[in-house]
């Protein structure tokens, strides 16, 4: 048994001591607190790519047109409605009426226009969702209840993107101190923010839907280490978890039942990103080299508990047009070995192999390691803090890293730039996304989804290992949390306390 499993199972068999009642949650109905893996850079989504500032601030304190449900689908959240032209590329919009931004100042069209002038503008801070803004050609106001997006190319899947985080309406007067203090058109607004430990929302009375809002504060604490997570739950430190990294002690909370556990999907790509523009990632052979010598199914076990699913190309089995690409590269050290002998590759083949704080990439990275080595690649671990990895491997400076891409259909964002972390410089790539963007018809859409899952596959442009699933743990009688995550969110309005 490793020292790590003993920790979990020593604070597990102690808190079975504990009474229910002495737990803080239960004197506790009109707020919760709950576990987040990693702190936010910031707390304004459209000047960063981090899930976690979605995970704090979406729906609770900023909001965009359209709502994504935990089912996936769209709905009208500042829009009542909208309509598409014939041609697929002029979408005009109904907003809401009667809605204020919490420091009192009125939502409107103009605003609307604002957000998203500013996304698509030269040196916009909106990177994550680029190619979706740069295709916005204008943004016209009606009068104050109705925008009109005029895109230059046709894109049914709009009304999902403006339902993400990078899309969200701000105050235009708060942009300068966005990233500390955002103001919106949401149930919540940002109370206090401890720099390393929390980020504090209390609810704001004047918010349309008030009356249906019953947590009052929520505090979103931070807490990587899968040990303290796992001490936090049992103490009542913490209500709950959305997106539990401690899965060595799942099965101990399913049998303990102060607990609820829930396990559900996502829209995650794990990958070990490999940095193409540095030799000798440059080469294909290696690339493909680097596949070969992983086995997913060995990683998933290992690392995630046996939760989540393998891939092959940088699609979940959750995104439109999915395809199942794993068998491309079934894993074989030989094969692995011979593509890089192939490739001149002199073995042991030394790199570094960075790691960020999640538990998939710090215990993933050992099995990671062990499984390179025996195809004579000597993988040096490293192991940052999530600014750090903001700072190095997001910006081009690794070797090889492993990361959970939570975004869906993010493809565009992360392969057709190549600019963009790892690198990756495909002509026929690009003109796949472009054919996509231009095309409104499904049976041709869903050929070209294929086609650009193919190509990512072929090149072999990261290790594709494996479609994480989520895990929430809360506190029995904490209902509302999303079981599943087809976008990173919480969304605080629907929880609430019950018997």
């Amino acid at each position: 048994m490793t020292l790590q499993r003993r920790t979990f199972n020593t604070l597990l068999a102690a808190s079975a001591a504990l009474p229910a009642g002495t737990a803080l949650a239960q004197t506790r109905k009109d707020s919760a607190i709950l576990g987040m893996v990693l702190e936010p850079p910031g707390l304004d989504p459209t000047s960063g790519a981090a899930a976690s500032i979605g995970e704090i601030v979406h729906y609770n304190v900023l909001e965009g047109l359209t709502k994504i449900g935990v089912d996936g689908q769209v709905s009208p959240l500042l829009a009542e409605s909208w309509a598409l032209a014939p041609d697929g590329k002029t979408y005009t919009f109904k907003l809401r009426r009667g809605v204020k931004f919490s420091d009192g100042a009125d939502f409107d069209a103009n605003a609307v226009k604002f957000s998203f002038e500013r996304a698509r503008a030269e040196g916009s801070t909106n990177k994550a969702k680029k190619a979706v803004f740069e295709n916005v050609s204008r943004v016209a106001v009606v009068d104050p209840h109705t925008v009109i997006l005029v895109l230059n190319n046709a894109d049914a899947t709009l009304p999902f993107r403006l339902g993400e985080n990078t899309a969200v309406i701000l105050h235009p007067n708060s942009v300068a101190t966005a990233a500390s203090k955002p103001v919106g058109t949401g149930p919540f607004t940002v109370e206090n923010w401890a720099r390393g430990s929390s980020v504090t929302l209390a609810k704001w009375d004047g918010h349309r839907n008030a009356a249906s809002v019953k947590l009052k504060r929520v505090v979103f604490r931070f807490i990587n280490d899968p040990a303290a997570q796992v001490a936090a739950l049992l103490a009542g430190d913490i209500d709950g978890m959305p997106r539990f990294g401690a899965l060595q002690a799942l099965e101990q909370f399913r049998r303990d039942k102060r607990f609820t556990v829930e396990v559900g999907s996502t829209a995650g790509k794990g990958i070990m990103s490999i940095n193409n523009r540095k030799k000798p990632f440059d080469d294909v052979r290696v690339r493909r080299a680097l596949t070969h010598a992983i086995d997913r199914k060995a990683f998933i076990q290992g690392a995630q508990e046996g939760l989540g699913q393998p891939i092959g190309s940088h699609f979940a089995p959750t995104d439109a047009g999915y395809i199942d690409l794993t068998s491309m590269y079934p894993y074989d050290p030989e094969k692995a070995k011979a593509l890089l002998k192939e490739a001149g590759v002199a073995t042991p083949l030394n790199v570094t192999l960075t790691l960020p704080p999640p538990q998939y990439a710090r215990k993933g990275g050992e099995i990671i390691a062990a499984m390179l080595a025996k195809v004579g690649v000597n993988a040096k671990i490293e192991n940052v803090e999530w600014a750090q990895w903001l700072a190095g491997p997001f910006k081009g400076n690794f070797d090889l890293t492993i990361i959970n891409h939570v975004e869906p259909l993010d493809f565009a964002t992360a392969y057709a730039d190549p600019k963009y972390y790892f690198g990756y410089d495909s002509a026929k790539f690009r003109n796949l996304v472009a054919s996509l963007a231009s095309t409104s018809d499904a049976r041709a859409r869903s050929t070209l989804f294929q086609s650009l899952q193919r190509t990512l596959a072929e090149d072999a442009v990261n290790v594709f290992i494996w479609n994480p699933a989520q895990v929430a743990v809360s506190r029995r009688g904490l209902k509302g949390l999303w079981a599943s995550s087809p976008i990173f969110a919480n969304d605080m309005a629907a929880v609430s306390w019950g018997a």
